[in-house]
């Protein structure tokens, strides 16, 4: 297990790439080999930079940005800025110098801080796409690697099979059973076969059979091909068909802002009138003074700020969500993970460490213990007590022969490049005293069958030194069994007994083992080796692997059953390996399994009965998982499912959040992803999960805030204009509060952080829109009492002054300090604010609080806002009655919230 040493290469004097492309699928592969002058083993590592250099990355050149002055522009293109700009208008108009330069402020001061927001979430959401770089599998110098996709090179050797995206146009050297689809180039639904044979030098693109070109998709198979043409250079680049893995789209619930702004025209706008008709034809306002009035109230009501606050809190969640290892490709996901109540999740790599062991070996007459864990070179085989060594050269060569991995070793210690599981095979064989690299150049392999999910083994023929031919198996114990009538014995072989290997898999998968079993036969005759598959085929035995559950994960599911959400594991393992796993997890006191044999034989309506009491879903294939997906939606659930197999794809993009693997999983599985795990762990879905209810309690604490403040203000001047009292702000000073707390303290909320007990609620219902009863009745308690107080503050000051001006002041400053306190309570919406951690705020609240201060110190003491907007000093006695009656407000807003949690919890009870 030593490594390949450095296969040098004479200095490059190969064709134009260029020119060999346009000739790739004409010429024999051993040709355009020699003039890339490349070879079977790949370029060395010297020579793959060197060409870097000259021929540039193997990447398409991303989109147009859209220009700055367009998004600049774009932030004013909404149905509730254009009627703020008419307001500023119709105020300028009328002579109104001041408030329509307030208007034009909080416009303008909204539109920068969407417009910067966006840009830094563009920014963010393309870091995310290069924290999941495409890569590919290459042999460099006769060694396999995984490279970036952009670090291809003409003249390279890369591997190909099911579920990759091509990464480059290639020229086939090898091609079994390989499927790719097409229709990206072609426009053909059907499948291309492929060969390694040369074509007529005029067939077109979807006949050319000998090439694999980029950005198609590996469907079945498996093969290996040289590199003619990267970036530009390759057919996708020359049709400029630019593929994006990161795709920003507008999510459901912007929508809903928008179809929200448009509703609320069609009642702001026929109110206003009314209020306008109300003011000056019943009260005898001055049309002018009216309508400024209504301009103002207008103003006032409009949530102008709601969308981009919305938008920078989905961004924070994603860069959150990034740090905690999970890369949101596609924003709706960021606003499902919050109400997942099922997490259905792969085994292997993901609830487990993926670091397979082969623990032990039976065959019909020995056993053995394989000492020593992970894939360091340590251990040993160790016969079992009684038992003399046996022979396990025939099972171990099977084991290394019939494997695509290999181990490197990486910063001191040893890594697998390829399936965990025949990582730990070639493990074996060295802890076994047998070199894997020396067994594979000993016995060429010379045809293959890739392991399906239908038929759940693979095959190999391989040469012995000796020239004959044998055939190897390895794969799923039982499949082997229905090929095996004899087993391999210390004597030669004998009849096997199919029930005696059941009973003994039965055994080693019950003690949390996942079993391959292992055959071969040598070949009597070339030809078809595989037609008459089992015709003589020899059992040879059993290898138990165990593979160790995450600490990190048995501390994840144990959170997720705090949560509320139902963890499913989905494995192609034996029920009993399955279950024993579940329970180590913690899945359920007494998991209970479903086979996928069993999932075949129900009805959908019986499936959907059955799946929300199941815990493991074992023996199945990626055909199940959609099923499974489906019937857990049935029953109204929200399913996060995740995948890496190409299969996969339609359970992925079925799922309300579909999560690929960074690690293990295959192009295909990540383009259909709308997440991305980088470590490939399920501690970090429920780190994203516990992110998504962070995100959206913030977005309904910003919705909670703004309605209800902005009614508080609407309500005050309606209220003066229908009972025929003084106004108790003039039309300036309602900008003013919309100009100085929409883009102070309507921010701050989006900065908050995770709420004590996020993890402790259950998910919230999936039809469960934004306004809920309970959000109603807020906006419309938290209105009144807005209303109720300024009135009272106003009413005082003219009792105790006599001076409308100071009066009009008062009620300023009170609804700001109503707005202050109401922040302080929404903020911790399920318990209550009095605390510490409450009162003390966060830095975003601290920092808007502090702006917001020293506006309202500007506005009620500097001379020259004193004169724009007609305001007067406030005393010590004044700002006493401010205090006082912002701390009773916050006492009955918590007083409030207790009587709707104690009501809550009697009705769920």
């Amino acid at each position: 297990m030593t490594r390949p040493e450095s296969v040098s290469f004479p200095a490059p004097h190969s064709a134009e790439p260029e020119a060999v492309a346009q000739r790739a699928h004409v010429e024999s592969a051993e040709r355009v080999l020699q003039r890339l002058d490349s070879r079977s083993a790949g370029l060395s590592p010297e020579e793959a930079a060197h060409r870097l250099a000259s021929h540039g990355a193997n990447v398409l050149p991303e989109a147009a940005r859209t220009p700055t002055w367009r998004r600049l522009l774009a932030q004013f293109h909404n149905a509730l800025i254009y009627l703020l700009l008419a307001a500023a208008l119709a105020a300028g108009g009328l002579g109104y110098v001041v408030d329509a330069a307030v208007i034009l402020a909080v416009v303008v001061i909204n539109a920068l801080v969407g417009f910067i927001q966006e840009g830094r979430a563009e920014t963010a959401l393309r870091a995310i796409r290069e924290l999941a770089p495409p890569q590919a599998r290459v042999v460099r110098a006769g060694r396999r690697l995984t490279v970036p996709v952009a670090e291809l090179v003409p003249g390279d050797v890369v591997l190909l099979e099911a579920g990759d995206r091509v990464p480059a146009d290639l020229r086939l050297v090898t091609a079994q059973g390989l499927l790719i689809d097409e229709a990206i180039l072609t426009g053909e639904s059907a499948v291309a076969e492929k060969q390694t044979g040369a074509v007529m030098a005029d067939a077109a693109l979807g006949d050319r059979h000998c090439m694999a070109y980029a950005a198609t998709w590996v469907v079945a198979g498996r093969g290996n091909g040289v590199v003619v043409a990267t970036g530009m250079a390759s057919e996708v680049g020359r049709i400029s068909a630019l593929l994006r893995d990161v795709r920003v789209a507008t999510t459901p619930l912007l929508d809903q802002l928008d179809r929200f702004a448009r509703r609320f025209l069609w009642v702001a706008l026929p109110s206003a009138a009314l209020v306008f008709l109300f003011a000056v034809l019943w009260r005898g306002y001055p049309w002018t003074q009216a309508l400024i009035a209504v301009v103002a109230i207008l103003v006032g009501a409009v949530p102008e700020g709601l969308p981009a606050v919305i938008s920078i809190t989905l961004a924070i969640g994603v860069r959150r969500m990034a740090r905690r290892h999970a890369a949101i490709r596609r924003l709706p996901a960021v606003e499902t993970l919050g109400a997942v109540s099922v997490i259905a999740s792969d085994k292997t790599g993901t609830l487990t460490r993926n670091e397979m062991t082969v623990c032990r070996l039976e065959s019909a007459v020995a056993r053995a213990t394989v000492t020593g864990r992970g894939y360091r070179p340590e251990g040993r085989l160790e016969p079992a007590v009684g038992e003399a060594g046996a022979d396990w050269s025939l099972l171990i060569r099977a084991g290394v022969l019939c494997s695509d991995a290999d181990l490197v070793a990486r910063d001191g210690d040893w890594q697998v490049v390829g399936d965990p599981m025949e990582g730990a095979l070639l493990m074996l064989a060295h802890k076994a005293g047998q070199d894997p690299e020396a067994l594979r150049a000993d016995w060429p392999r010379l045809d293959e069958i890739p392991f399906g999910a239908e038929h759940r083994f693979m095959a190999t023929v391989n040469q012995a030194p000796d020239g004959r031919h044998w055939l190897f198996i390895k794969g799923a114990p039982d499949a082997l069994l229905t090929l095996c009538r004899r087993e391999a014995r210390a004597d030669g072989d004998g009849p096997l007994d199919p029930d005696v290997w059941a009973a003994r898999i039965e055994a080693i998968a019950g003690a949390g083992e996942r079993v391959l079993g292992f055959a071969a036969k040598p070949l009597e005759r070339p030809g078809s080796p595989f037609r008459e598959l089992g015709d003589g085929l020899v059992f040879l035995g059993v290898a138990g692997f165990i593979d160790p559950p995450r600490d990190e994960a048995v501390a994840a599911v144990a959170e997720c059953r705090r949560a509320g959400i139902d963890v499913k594991m989905i494995t192609g393992d034996h029920v009993a390996t399955a279950l024993a796993i579940a329970r180590d997890l913690g899945l359920a006191e007494r998991p209970r399994a479903l086979t996928g044999q069993e999932i075949e034989s129900l009805s959908a309506e019986a499936l959907a009965d059955q799946v929300g009491a199941v815990q493991v879903f074992a023996r199945t294939t990626p055909a199940h998982k959609l099923r499974i997906v489906q019937a857990l939606q049935a029953d109204d659930a929200v399913v996060a499912m995740t995948g890496d197999g190409v299969n996969d794809a339609p359970a992925l993009k079925q799922a309300d959040v579909g999560i690929g693997m960074g690690h293990k999983g295959t192009d295909a599985a990540k383009e259909a992803a709308q997440m991305v795990l980088l470590d490939d762990n399920f501690a970090s879905i429920v780190a994203a999960v516990r992110e998504g209810r962070v995100v959206h309690d913030n977005i309904r604490k910003v919705v909670a805030w703004t309605l209800p403040t902005n009614g508080g203000e609407v309500m005050t001047v309606i209220a003066a204009l229908l009972f025929g009292f003084t106004l108790p702000m003039s039309a300036v000073q309602i900008l003013w509060i919309n100009l100085v707390t929409a883009v102070t303290l309507g921010l701050v909320l989006a900065f908050e952080p995770a709420e004590p007990g996020v993890m402790t609620r259950p998910p919230r219902p999936r039809r469960q829109g934004l306004l809920t009863r309970l959000l109603v009745w807020r906006v419309v308690f938290v209105s009144l009492l807005f209303t109720g107080v300024a009135l009272g503050m106003f009413f005082l000051a003219l009792a105790r002054h006599a001076d409308l001006a100071l009066a009009r002041t008062l009620v300023v400053n009170t609804l700001i300090a109503l707005e202050v306190v109401y922040l302080f309570s929404v903020r911790i919406s399920h318990t209550t604010a009095l605390t510490w951690h409450g009162v003390m705020g966060t830095r975003a609240v601290l920092a808007g609080l502090a702006v917001v201060a020293l506006a309202q110190l500007a506005f009620t003491y500097l001379p020259v806002m004193q004169r724009l907007f007609e305001t007067r000093p406030l005393g010590a006695d004044d700002l006493a009655w401010l205090a006082g009656v912002a701390v009773a407000a916050l006492g009955v807003l918590e007083l409030e919230k207790w009587l709707v949690r104690r009501v809550t919890a009697r009705n769920d009870g």
